[in-house]
């Protein structure tokens, strides 16, 4: 009889009891205890110079509602604009633009090679089951069966596997805020093409009016000539300006139709199968809270894959320094066999094994030392990439900042402006029906008074358009979902 025999708890018993030594438990214990080591160097966010606060000022300061509270700390940025044909476009891109099914299939893989990674710190088991029949020319045929389990692992003893799920979990979290970026990208652009569309609809039913001004103008001129008491010249410049005026509204055409393409692919649509017929301008500019420039680094989808990026080099530096170090791995089997495999099932010979394997590399020309080179400087150029999309994210919040402040400054002027030439046209255009000034003058001051007002909307479009920079310069409330980020909001 054999000299061991497996209990019912598959432990390998002498039948002498002989004792377990101290040193059998000493070496299971430190097993146990490197199969947790790592040698990946410490995680920590790289260190970006960071102000106390902006350098220039919000325009406006404090949250217009408690409703625009909750909706910029949800990520519903769009409804501080109080538009709701925007809002309903904004559904339509979460739900069927292709960039987010992309970002979103993306973080899908990501999450897959995750499990896979976490599989390696489990055990392999196998199972197989095997019939045979064989014979030939003056041979008897012979049956054979054969039932196996097989187990095999490869302990983690210096942490490669680990910092390898590591990695990819912050590679997970790198997709995630890709998904984020990706999704408020869409909706920074579907909110900038659908207010300059509006912008256009308000152009076209201001030139609307200013050509049946102008036809007007016309009428008039046409029948002070031929009265005998206006030039040629004037019935001429006359038409000059009523035909510009139609040239400017069919450009303002071409660019609505190309905002309504761009806005039909943000959701997902053919062009041919969209449309937007023409609305009344929503030209409110909400007031964005800028809050502080440490804030930004979680809020900033694209700054905080960039900090994840910086977590995945770095455990991968602990997976290129493992690879210095044996690797331990332990196979068993049991099984039997027959002469057929219901005597297998029935009565079977049962035969086991166990097996432990020691690997080393001897030589290996230095591709393990170039791999921790490289796993160090991959390091550093994620934390250089980090440091800058910082800098970056905090330089596009001042722009905005400064440009919603100095355009609110300049709208003013123009306004003024504005209201003073439409008051020099309706004196100029009296005078003239009086006989007291000549048309140019009339050319003029309707030239000027028409590219006051065009000037006007086309800045309040830029002060609308720079306000939804600044929601996509701050991560539109977005805030990374993670912990690991948390000391980015730290003094520096």
């Amino acid at each position: 009889m054999n000299k061991y025999e497996f209990d019912s708890g598959l432990r390998r018993t002498d039948k002498r009891q002989r004792p377990i030594s101290f040193k059998t438990i000493t070496a299971a214990a430190l097993l146990v205890a490197l199969c947790g080591c790592s040698f990946a160097p410490r995680e920590q966010t790289p260190v970006v110079p960071l102000s106390a606060a902006w350098k220039t000022a919000a325009p406006q300061a404090g949250w217009v509602s408690a409703d625009d509270a909750r909706a910029w700390q949800a990520g519903r940025w769009w409804e501080l604009f109080a538009d709701a044909e925007l809002s309903a476009l904004m559904q339509r891109v979460n739900i069927h633009n292709q960039n987010l099914a992309l970002a979103a299939a993306n973080v899908a893989q990501a999450e897959a090679l995750l499990r896979q990674q976490r599989a390696g710190l489990l055990p392999n088991v196998g199972a197989s089951v095997g019939a045979q029949r064989a014979g030939g020319q003056d041979r008897s045929t012979t049956h054979s069966g054969s039932v196996g389990l097989n187990v095999s692992w490869a302990p983690d003893l210096w942490g490669q596997i680990g910092d390898a799920v590591r990695a990819q979990g912050a590679n997970v979290q790198v997709s995630e805020a890709n998904l984020a970026a990706a999704r408020l990208s869409a909706q920074g652009s579907l909110a900038a093409a659908y207010f300059a569309l509006r912008e256009q609809d308000a152009e076209m039913a201001l030139l609307d009016d200013i050509i049946t001004g102008y036809e007007r103008s016309m009428k008039i001129t046409q029948n002070r000539y031929d009265a005998g008491v206006a030039a040629r010249t004037d019935v001429l410049q006359a038409q000059s300006t009523l035909e510009s005026a139609r040239a400017s509204r069919v450009a303002l055409q071409m660019n609505r139709e190309l905002n309504e393409h761009a806005i039909a692919l943000l959701v997902g649509e053919a062009p041919a199968n969209f449309s937007l017929p023409p609305s009344p301008w929503v030209d409110r500019v909400p007031a964005v809270p800028a809050g502080v420039p440490s804030e930004l680094l979680l809020r900033r989808p694209d700054v905080a894959a960039a900090e994840r990026a910086v977590a995945a080099a770095n455990a991968r530096i602990g997976v290129a320094r493992s690879a210095y170090f044996p690797q331990l791995t332990l196979q068993g089997s049991i099984g039997a066999s027959g002469s057929h495999l219901l005597d297998v099932i029935s009565a079977p010979k049962l035969l086991w094994s166990l097996g432990v394997a020691l690997a080393q590399y001897v030589f290996d020309g230095g591709a393990r030392t170039a791999a921790v080179d490289q796993a160090l400087a991959a390091h550093d150029a994620a934390t250089a990439s980090y440091r800058q999309a910082s800098l970056a994210a905090m330089k596009e919040v001042e722009d905005e900042l400064t440009a919603l402040l100095r355009l609110a400054e300049q709208i003013e002027h123009v306004r003024v402006g504005a209201d003073a030439a439409a008051r020099v046209e309706k004196q100029v255009m009296n005078s003239y029906q009086a006989g007291l000034s000549a048309y140019t003058n009339v050319v003029t001051a309707q030239a000027t008074a028409l590219s006051a007002r065009r000037s006007l909307m086309q800045l309040q479009l830029q002060r609308q358009q720079a306000a939804v920079a600044l929601v996509q310069a701050l991560g539109g409330g977005w805030q990374a979902p993670w912990g690991a980020v948390d000391a980015a909001t730290s003094p520096r």
